[in-house]
């Protein structure tokens, strides 16, 4: 199946937090989208495997998403090395998305920034045809994204673009909160974390409101880029 965009995320979670208001908006435009998990999330603070395993599936059926694969790499010591980079390329090659978002630059979770910089590296170790990988014993060919976009997490990173998300805040919401291990609930006896507070789940809201303040619309999510972006011309921008 070729996707026109992969969406990666460090842990269960991310990429609904980070991004699912311009995912489903980009599926309600006929797009093709899939989600690579990279960890089951199992340090999580709140919840299991099982659990975030079953929240994950209510979460792509509430986006529409076209697959979801999880790369089962170890939550909290996953390295950007040659063995964790060949598994990312495998599915870049099997999906051949156009687009690839993925995890922060920079943030308060270690992960997310190893994540960022593994996919990263991997989309262009991808497009290099003397590495060789294989699916189901055959031979795949090498595929290099066109672009790949990082979301902002938990640290308020200035965006070098936001989308306009304006109609879509409440899908992203109802994916995050599929998530119900992880995010405020008043009668739960779990233990806090940082985002298990109503502040946080507020918080996500507020900058997709901010967001939407700042290019003239209703709600935003922004993103970074590492190279310049590209435009044929100044009416390509909004």
């Amino acid at each position: 199946m070729k996707l026109d965009i992969l969406a990666f995320g460090a842990h269960p979670d991310d990429v609904e937090l980070g991004c699912s208001g311009t995912i489903a908006k980009e599926i309600s435009l006929g797009k093709k989208v899939g989600i690579i998990d990279l960890t089951r999330g199992e340090l999580g603070t709140r919840g299991s495997v099982a659990i975030r395993n079953s929240e994950s599936a209510n979460a792509s059926e509430i986006l529409g998403i076209s697959v979801r694969e999880n790369l089962d790499m170890r939550d909290g010591f996953f390295i950007n090395d040659e063995a964790h980079q060949m598994k990312v390329i495998e599915m870049l090659r099997k999906y051949q998305p156009e687009i690839v978002l993925c995890n922060a630059i920079q943030d308060r979770h270690i992960d997310h920034g190893k994540g960022s910089k593994l996919v990263s590296d991997a989309c262009f170790l991808s497009g290099l045809r003397m590495i060789e990988t294989t699916i189901d014993g055959d031979l795949q060919e090498a595929w290099r994204p066109k672009v790949v976009y990082h979301y902002i997490q938990w640290e308020n990173i200035v965006p070098d673009f936001v989308v306009d998300i304006s109609g879509f805040l409440e899908v992203k919401m109802e994916s995050i909160l599929a998530y119900s291990s992880q995010f405020y609930n008043p009668n739960t006896k779990e233990p806090e974390s940082p985002i298990s507070s109503k502040n946080f789940l507020d918080s996500v809201k507020y900058r997709a409101q901010d967001l939407g303040r700042i290019i003239g619309a209703e709600h935003g999510e922004g993103f970074t880029v590492e190279r310049y972006l590209a435009v044929n011309s100044l009416s390509d921008l909004v």
